[in-house]
């Protein structure tokens, strides 16, 4: 006799797979709600205004991969300034790692994309479909005219939201200006409307369906947080001890005599979340660390005239009785690393110095003589005006006694951005060559601007010294 497989596998998809379930965060106020919406503010503020500033006749914050130019508020980088970003990133990871090990996920409770547009999209929807409360009951209701109305009233507004970020985002990589004539005439190319399209559409899915499911199963940093936590990092924890047992009660009630603790199991702080967890079975990777739990907490212990802090940052240390230590070594050696590199890439980019010269040496011989005996190298130059203005260089070298430099006559002229390539000789005496590699200096210097000059070593090669 066979067995019905089919249930047994349909059992098993239903252990595996819990269908997703909407969450419905309530409205929360408090010192960290607003601390979110500051960063809020803040963050969409400068990335919706910033493309719209103007310096020096250019976008002040523009990606031109075109014409290989970046600027930054008044600096101009190239592909060649690449290192660059490679220390940005790095100082970006070890800040990571350095705010994490200190007080937990504040990356994403407060400043990740994905938690600020999220805060916007869902102020939308209570503006639209109203409370908490309301918008289960609208989403339970059977489709009416006016729930069709609400729910396309706030999908409009998300879509229009979402289009603009599409729009914000390519205007930092094509003049946001030119974009939105382009847009306006109908005259976008493909490569400007695939990126809006795109954008718009993973802000307006991520944000408005997906938000907690984004955080939970697709972003890494939630699986490994716990690899960065230790017993001292700060977390938003609920205390135990204090808070059970949990009940129910009137205010005038004195739990003590009822042997309960001061949680009233009103399960705001469960309401509140983004992720739709319970704070008080412990610290979970689906946790944000945006305290929203924490600051609807101590609305309620005020109301009911008890201390605050039943949910708070804190850390794991301290819930055991024992002593915190915040300043502990790996907090020390990122804190070391971080100041050192951003230190580092200050003064870098502050006594950076638009101009490159590169030197190839011809590989065809290392030498030849002259019909005069004169020993000779041939080097090719290539000089790189990373600057925004064009420049007249003049170019010299020195290192070996009487050494003759050959050159083409009269300044040269490099247009901004501009690789101009030139073919120089060196010849030097033999007698004056003590060995067979000789070194010799390069100096390249704008004649109109002082400061603006490279020095750049080669080596000539001469014959074997006897």
């Amino acid at each position: 006799m066979k067995k019905n497989t089919s249930n047994s596998a349909t059992d098993n998809s239903e252990e595996f797979y819990e269908k997703h379930k909407k969450v419905y965060p309530r409205k929360v106020t408090g010192l960290f709600a607003s601390l979110r919406t500051s960063g809020v503010f803040l963050l969409l503020g400068g990335y919706y205004f910033i493309p719209w500033l103007r310096w020096d006749s250019h976008q002040a914050v523009l990606f031109d991969l075109p014409a290989r130019k970046f600027y930054i508020f008044g600096l101009t980088f190239w592909p060649q300034d690449f290192f660059y970003l490679a220390a940005l990133l790095i100082i970006a990871a070890l800040s990571l790692f350095f705010f994490t090990a200190l007080a937990g996920r504040l990356w994403c409770g407060y400043a990740c994309p994905q938690t600020v547009w999220t805060e916007v999209f869902l102020w939308i929807e209570r503006k639209v479909e109203g409370s908490r409360n309301q918008q289960i009951k609208l989403d339970n209701a059977a489709m009416s005219s006016h729930k069709l109305y609400l729910k396309g009233i706030k999908h409009f507004l998300w879509f229009v939201l979402s289009a603009w970020t599409g729009f914000t985002f390519v205007g930092y990589f094509t003049p946001i200006i030119d974009l939105g004539q382009a847009l306006l005439q109908f005259s976008l190319g493909p490569w400007e409307t695939f990126w809006i399209v795109f954008y718009g559409f993973a802000t307006y899915g991520n944000a408005g369906w997906m938000r907690e499911q984004v955080c939970i199963y697709m972003c890494p940093y939630a699986r490994f947080q716990s690899a960065m936590f230790d017993k001292d990092t700060l977390i938003i924890s609920y205390d135990e001890k204090r808070g059970e047992s949990r009940g129910a009660r009137k205010k005038s009630v004195d739990p003590k005599k009822e042997g309960l603790g001061d949680c009233i199991d009103c399960t705001l702080c469960v309401q509140v979340c983004p992720t739709g967890i319970d704070i008080r079975d412990g610290l979970q990777y689906q946790c944000i660390g945006c305290a929203a739990c924490a600051d609807v907490c101590d609305d309620v212990m005020e109301k009911m005239g008890y201390e605050k802090g039943l949910v708070r940052y804190t850390t794991q240390n301290r819930i055991d009785g024992k002593e915190t230590h915040l300043l502990r070594p790996r907090i020390v050696i990122y804190a070391s690393l971080l100041i050192l590199i951003s230190m580092t890439l200050i003064y870098s980019i502050a006594t950076r110095i638009p101009l490159e010269l590169d030197i190839v040496r011809d590989r065809n011989s290392l030498y030849r003589e002259t019909v005069d005996g004169l020993v000779e190298n041939i080097y090719t130059l290539k000089l790189i005006n990373m600057d925004t203005k064009e420049h007249s260089y003049q170019l010299r070298a020195d290192g070996l006694e009487d050494m003759i430099f050959i050159q083409p006559k009269g300044d040269i002229k490099v247009k901004s951005g501009e690789i101009y390539t030139v073919a120089v000789r060196i010849q030097v005496d033999p007698v004056n060559l003590k060995n067979t590699s000789s070194n010799i200096n390069f100096y390249l210097k704008a004649t109109d601007q002082d400061n603006l000059s490279v020095i750049e070593k080669a080596r000539f090669i001469g014959p074997l010294t006897k």
